[in-house]
């Protein structure tokens, strides 16, 4: 509750408040989201599995309630500001968690399957899952690195956007090299940042189901558009 607190005082789009999270404890039910969400199995081990979601139905339910259409849920803009209100939202609770000295993992796999996470969690439409979160104690027999990012040079701009240095071929080869041994001194299998982004991106199979998104979203009740 202290953490979903801290989730409620993020900022909101207009203060619509477009977002909805369900905590789920039951190992049951965490077991078959593990399936769903590529048998991680930290989610089936972690006490707390929450499920954020990008939600519009009680927004659709205050227009109904006073008789009024509002066409406005059907844009683009409107979805995209329920993902940002619930992905603000799941920032700040991951930081009241770790306040207290628990550890978090975020799961984009939540997106594999939205229509079997929507069935499992009873989502209305026009609610869908964008992301979980396991909540629980960190091993401290296995410390955990932080993990290099890109230098700022590459993300910040001051002004105007500037493409080269964005991508300068030698700071990614340097960032690369950061990254590769980074991962090796964690025990995580060898690999640099250029390579996960080709094996990420050069197939849309990675994605494990993800491609599909637009067509899943329109199913659960999104329209995503108006011209």
């Amino acid at each position: 509750e202290a953490a979903v607190a801290t989730a409620q005082s993020a900022s909101t789009s207009c203060n619509l408040q477009a977002w909805s999270v369900v905590a789920v404890q039951d190992a049951a039910r965490r077991a078959r989201l593990a399936k769903l969400a590529g048998d991680q199995e930290f989610i089936t081990q972690a006490p707390l599995f929450l499920v954020w979601i990008a939600d519009l139905s009680r927004l659709e339910q205050v227009g109904r309630a006073q008789g009024r259409e509002l066409p406005g849920l059907d844009c683009l803009d409107t979805f995209m500001a329920s993902v940002m209100d619930a992905t603000l939202a799941a920032q700040n609770a991951a930081a009241a968690f770790e306040s207290y000295g628990l550890g978090t993992v975020y799961v984009g796999a939540v997106r594999n399957h939205p229509e079997a996470f929507a069935t499992e969690l009873g989502l209305p439409p026009r609610a869908v899952a964008i992301s979980g979160m396991s909540v629980g104690y960190p091993d401290r027999k296995h410390p955990t690195g932080i993990r290099p990012r890109l230098p700022q040079s590459t993300v910040l701009h001051t002004e105007r956007y500037d493409p080269a240095a964005a991508n300068d071929p030698a700071t990614i080869a340097a960032y690369d090299q950061r990254l590769h041994a980074a991962r090796v001194s964690q025990g995580l299998p060898a690999r640099d940042w250029t390579a996960s982004v080709l094996a990420r991106m050069g197939d849309v199979a990675a994605l494990h189901g993800r491609e599909h998104l637009p067509r899943s979203l329109r199913s659960l009740g999104f329209v995503l558009g108006q011209e």
